[in-house]
């Protein structure tokens, strides 16, 4: 009884948290704008957005649960917020208290099935980490398993007790909030909620399997079996269930400990050099990739002299498999040819290979964005992040806030798959440019896109690639008129001036203004008196603020009268 008290006194906390900023937000961006108060309503709209976040940032760490994970998700959803929020969640880590060991404890055995001392030779009460859905303790094999597996030493992963009934709680408010905003022409013409939200669901779920995980494990082994670079822990199956994974210990040096490396003879530029191809090799080749390739998930292992067939005495080591993305074989074929646009700097190309994709909705108008795609590259394109830094600061800021903003104008979402590679392909390159300075993504990318281009089995690419250069042929011998009136088209120069007809909208304008005031009265008085049960101090500011649209619906009319036209 008391579990299910909690579980509804969750549900109804997470409702509420949504309801109230849902309706802060059609206050001010709807409401206040629709009778002609854009402006004051846009001076604090950063200021507003950080507190959301920040108070969802200390919702998700008093709750736990997925409520985290849904703040590292946002935080990456670049497409669909704006910077305001994904800045201020992009620290939010799994900030939650370790479990007792005594529950741990208890979990661990009903699902083993053996207390811990039979199970394990050693099992240390500390944890190594703590997460939202789980932690994991250091613990060594019984002498006869350890002569089986052929290893010794372990981690063992074990998900919080209760974890899955509060999923399913997170899943079900999430649902619910996401099919009121769903209601929203402003918010539906631009990103599927209830879609993104199963997408969230189904990765999840997944990760709270832990028997998925040693799969995903055991497959990604498979596709490196043969490539000496690349190192992944091996599975304990006999101590393995859906809430427990045990897998060998393979902590060795973390790939962003430069001191480390450097102490181990390792060069950290070496491993930028080897990192960054293991990862395109899972993205575009092999289309089976690791998703949450940041430092504590990768350590450099140092190897025998010998080892490796190019006289390197080390390897990379993957581990945590929880959040794997797959790339289908038409998805891998689009990326390829938006590899070979970012390695060409070619605005248009890399444009029409996003269409191809299916990332844009069928209404986008893809103008503004092939003319930031060609702003882009012509003036960073070819820059590693050493280039960069010597940049004015404020050309770099003023372009990011053009460019965030015209990505966020247009009507698209990143399909899930989409966006893990947009994760891993951002974390791999953060990750070379910290370990190597001078490390320059573009350099990486030519000899990849080269490479895709020679691939006899590459026969779509290089047709796409062939049909991209006979295209700028054709460009190139416009005449000089027509190219000129293009241009002034693309740069936004060429205007109609119709004052008339700009006169006549005017006075529509004024009109709708009076109608929608009136219908936002009805809609704030009537809001006002369903919220107040929820939270009666926002439900009575809302009554009383309906005053405002009732006024101007009523005395609209008679000012436009007395003014001219």
């Amino acid at each position: 009884m008391a579990d299910a008290r909690h579980t509804r006194a969750r549900y109804r906390r997470l409702l509420r948290f949504a309801m109230r900023y849902m309706v802060q937000a059609w206050w001010f961006e709807i409401f206040l704008p629709r009778i002609g108060l854009a402006k004051p309503a846009a001076r604090g709209r950063a200021a507003r957005l950080q507190r959301i976040a920040r108070n969802f940032h200390t919702l998700a760490v008093a709750l736990g649960g997925l409520m985290i994970k849904v703040g590292q998700f946002m935080s990456s959803r670049l497409d669909v917020l704006p910077p305001e929020i994904t800045k201020e969640l992009e620290g939010l880590q799994d900030e939650v208290p370790p479990v007792e060991f005594a529950q741990i404890r208890t979990l661990a055995e009903a699902e083993l099935g053996v207390p811990l001392e039979h199970a394990y030779a050693f099992f240390d009460p500390e944890p190594l980490a703590a997460a939202s859905l789980g932690q994991a303790h250091r613990a060594r094999l019984t002498p006869a398993e350890a002569a089986e597996t052929g290893f010794a030493d372990v981690v063992v992963k074990v998900q919080r007790p209760g974890i899955e009934a509060i999923v399913d709680v997170d899943l079900a408010a999430l649902r619910r909030v996401a099919g009121w905003l769903n209601r929203v022409k402003l918010v539906s013409s631009h990103v599927d909620l209830p879609r993104l939200v199963e997408e969230f669901a189904q990765t999840s779920l997944e990760e709270i399997d832990y028997l998925h995980e040693a799969l995903n494990a055991e497959r990604f082994a498979e596709e490196f079996a043969d490539d000496d670079r690349v190192r992944v822990p091996e599975i304990a199956w006999e101590r393995l269930t859906r809430r427990v994974l045990t897998l060998q210990d393979v902590t060795a040096i973390k790939i962003n400990d430069l001191a480390g490396l450097r102490a181990a003879g390792i060069d950290p530029s070496a491993v930028a050099a080897d990192f960054a191809p293991v990862m395109f090799d899972q993205l575009f080749v092999d289309g089976f990739f690791h998703a949450d390739p940041h430092p504590g998930n990768i350590f450099v292992t140092p190897l025998p002299a010998g080892s490796r067939a190019d006289g390197r005495d080390w390897a990379l080591t993957f581990v945590d498999f929880g959040m794997m993305g797959e790339v289908p074989d038409s998805l891998r074929r689009g990326l390829q040819r938006f590899l070979i646009a970012v390695a060409a700097r070619n605005g248009r190309q890399l444009v029409d290979s996003v269409k191809d994709l299916g990332v844009l909705l069928p209404s986008a108008d893809t103008a503004e964005l092939e003319r930031a795609m060609t702003e882009l590259f012509a003036r960073f394109g070819g820059m590693g992040f050493a280039d960069l830094r010597q940049l004015d600061e404020r050309e770099l800021r003023g372009f990011a806030i053009e460019f965030s903003a015209t990505m966020r104008a247009l009507p698209f979402q990143l399909p899930e798959n989409f966006l893990l590679i947009i994760r891993a392909m951002s974390l791999t390159s953060g990750m070379c440019s910290s370990l190597d300075p001078d490390f320059n993504i573009w350099n990486a990318v030519e000899p990849y896109a080269g490479r895709l281009l020679r691939d006899e089995r590459g026969g779509t690419v290089r047709a796409f690639a062939q049909e991209a250069v006979s295209i700028a042929g054709i460009a190139a011998r416009l005449p000089r008129r027509l190219d000129d009136v293009v241009t002034r088209i693309e740069d936004g120069k060429l205007a109609v001036e119709t004052p008339r007809l700009d006169q006549r909208i005017r006075q529509l304008e004024r009109t709708g203004r009076r109608v929608v005031s009136a219908i936002l009265f009805a809609g704030l008085l009537i809001g006002g008196i369903l919220l107040r049960p929820v939270d009666a101090v926002f439900g009575t500011v809302l009554m009383a603020a309906s005053a405002a649209p009732l006024l101007h619906a009523l005395f609209a009319g008679m000012l436009g009268r007395r003014g001219p036209g």
